[in-house]
C-alpha cells in the first residue's frame, strides 16, 4: 500500500473487493424498489394515476440529480482523520433506512398526495446519494490499476444486483407471492422494513470493512467550501471532452434502463402472463445473467477495450432483448403463460440482460480513466464530481425512463386494477409496440456515442 494515500499496489486483497462491493447492495435495493415495484404499488395497489406517479418520481429524480454534484464536491472537500468519504458512509444510512420505510408505508395507509409522494421520494434519493456517491468515489482512491478498477466495478455491480434481485425474490416468494400478490397492499410494509435494514447494514458494513485502509487525513487540504467555487469546479470537470461524449451515450442508455425496469412488472403480468412459479424464476435468470457478465467482462475489456465493449454490448442487448416482442406482435410467439412462452422468454432475457449489464459496467468503469485524465490536466482529484455527474445523468435519464413508462401505460389504455388474463389484445399491442420502438431507438443512440469514447 502506498504510504499516506490509501492506494493498494498490485492485486487487491479479496476482502477489499468484497467490502467495496458490499456497499453497492443499498443501491441495488433502492434501484429494485424504485424501478420494479414503486410505480405498480402506487398505481395498481394504491390507485394513483400512473402518469402522476411517474411524474412525481421524475421530479424527485431531477431534484436529486441537481444536488448530486454538490454532494460529490462536498465529499471531495471533506477533510477529516477518517478521510474524505467514510464520514458520509457512517452518517447517512440510518436516516435513509427510516425514509425508505415511510416510502412503502404511507402514514394514512392510503395513497398520499402528489406533493407528499414527491417529498418522500426526494428525501430517499438524497440520502441514498449521500451513501452512493462517496462509496463509488473510493474506487480511484483504492487503486490506480486499470484492470483492478474493472474488478472493483464488477464486484459493485454483482453486489448491487444481488441486493436488488434478493429483494425481488423475497417480494415474489415471501412479501407479495404470486402475480396477484403484487396487487395486494399488505406485503409492501414488510418489503420496506427489510429493505431499510439491508441498506443500512450494507453501507455501514462496507465502510467499516475499508476503515483501516482509508481512515487517514487526505494528502491535500482543500479550500473552504463555497457555492461559487463548487459550481466552478463542477463546470470545469463536466467540460472534459471524454466525459461529455460518455454522457450523451449514457443518457440514452439510462433512459432505456429506467423504462425497461419500471415497465417489467407490467410486461411480466399482462403480456407474458407469468405464473407464480414462473415469476420466482425471473430474478434467478437475471442473477444468472449478472454472473455471466462477471466472468466475461474482464476478457472482453482486454480483447476489445472498455468503450467498444460498452457500445457493442448495448447494441446486442437491444437486438436480443426485443426479439420476443417482435415475434409477439407478428403472432409468431407461443401462447403467453405457457411453459414454451415463458422458457423462450427467459432464454432471450438471459442473453439480453448479460449484454445490457456488461455495457453498463463498462461505461461506469470508463469514468475512472476520465478522473486520471482530468488530474493530468489540472493536478486536481475530482472523483466525487465525476461520479456525481454520472449519477446526475443516470437519475435524470432514469427519471425520464420511468416517466416514459407512465406515458406508455397511459397510451396503451391499460386500466387500473386490471386482471392479467383479461386485458384486450389491442391494449397489449399498443403497450408492446410503444415499448419496443422506444427501446430500439434508445439503444442505437447509446451504442453510437459510447463507441466514440476517446480514452
Amino acid at each position: 500500500m502506498s504510504e499516506g494515500t490509501g492506494l493498494v499496489a498490485g492485486k487487491l486483497p479479496m476482502r477489499i473487493k468484497l467490502y467495496q462491493g458490499f456497499g453497492a447492495v443499498a443501491f441495488g435495493v433502492k434501484d429494485n424498489g424504485f424501478s420494479f415495484f414503486l410505480l405498480i404499488f402506487y398505481n395498481q395497489v394504491l390507485g394513483m394515476d400512473a402518469g402522476l406517479v411517474s411524474l412525481a418520481l421524475l421530479i424527485a429524480l431531477l431534484v436529486d440529480a441537481l444536488v448530486d454534484p454538490l454532494i460529490g464536491n462536498l465529499s471531495d472537500r471533506t477533510y477529516t482523520r477518517w478521510g474524505r468519504r467514510l464520514p458520509w458512509l457512517y452518517a447517512a444510512p440510518i436516516p435513509l433506512a427510516f425514509a425508505w420505510m415511510m416510502l412503502w408505508s404511507p402514514p394514512t395507509g392510503a395513497a398520499p398526495s402528489f406533493a407528499g409522494l414527491v417529498g418522500i421520494a426526494i428525501v430517499v434519493r438524497l440520502l441514498l446519494s449521500a451513501c452512493e456517491v462517496p462509496s463509488i468515489s473510493l474506487v480511484p482512491e483504492i487503486t490506480h490499476d486499470y484492470d483492478e478498477r474493472t474488478t472493483l466495478f464488477r464486484y459493485r455491480a454483482l453486489a448491487a444486483w444481488i441486493g436488488g434481485l434478493g429483494m425481488m425474490v423475497l417480494a415474489y416468494t415471501v412479501f407479495m407471492p404470486g402475480a396477484q400478490g403484487l396487487l395486494e397492499p399488505q406485503g409492501y410494509f414488510a418489503f420496506g422494513i427489510f429493505g431499510a435494514i439491508l441498506m443500512a447494514v450494507s453501507v455501514i458494513g462496507s465502510a467499516a470493512g475499508q476503515h483501516r485502509l482509508l481512515a487517514r487525513w487526505p494528502a491535500r487540504k482543500p479550500a473552504p467550501f463555497s457555492l461559487r467555487t463548487a459550481f466552478a469546479e463542477i463546470h470545469e470537470a463536466f467540460s472534459e471532452r471524454a466525459f461529455l461524449i460518455l454522457a450523451v451515450g449514457a443518457v440514452a442508455a439510462y433512459v432505456n434502463q429506467g423504462m425497461l425496469f419500471s415497465i417489467t412488472n407490467y410486461l411480466n403480468l399482462f403480456v407474458w402472463q407469468l405464473t407464480r412459479d414462473q415469476l420466482m424464476l425471473f430474478p434467478l435468470v437475471l442473477f444468472a445473467s449478472v454472473a455471466v457478465m462477471f466472468v466475461v467482462i474482464g476478457p472482453l475489456h482486454r480483447r476489445f477495450g472498455k468503450a467498444p465493449t460498452a457500445a457493442g454490448a448495448a447494441f446486442g442487448a437491444a437486438v436480443t432483448g426485443l426479439v420476443p416482442y417482435g415475434l409477439f406482435l407478428l403472432g409468431a410467439w407461443p401462447e403467453p403463460g405457457s411453459y414454451a412462452s415463458s422458457l423462450s422468454f427467459f432464454a432471450f432475457l438471459l442473453m439480453g440482460n448479460t449484454l445490457g449489464v456488461t455495457s453498463m459496467v463498462s461505461a461506469t468503469s470508463m469514468i475512472a480513466e476520465i478522473v486520471e485524465a482530468f488530474e493530468e490536466r489540472t493536478d486536481r482529484r475530482a472523483e466525487g464530481a465525476f461520479y456525481a455527474g454520472n449519477w446526475l445523468i443516470q437519475k435524470c435519464a432514469t427519471g425520464l425512463g420511468i416517466f416514459l413508462t407512465g406515458q406508455i401505460i397511459a397510451f396503451s389504455q391499460l386500466p387500473a386494477n386490471a386482471i392479467p388474463a383479461a386485458v384486450p389484445q389491442d391494449v397489449l399491442f399498443r403497450l408492446v409496440l410503444a415499448f419496443a420502438g422506444a427501446a430500439l431507438v434508445l439503444a442505437l443512440v447509446a451504442a453510437w456515442w459510447l463507441a466514440r469514447f476517446p480514452i
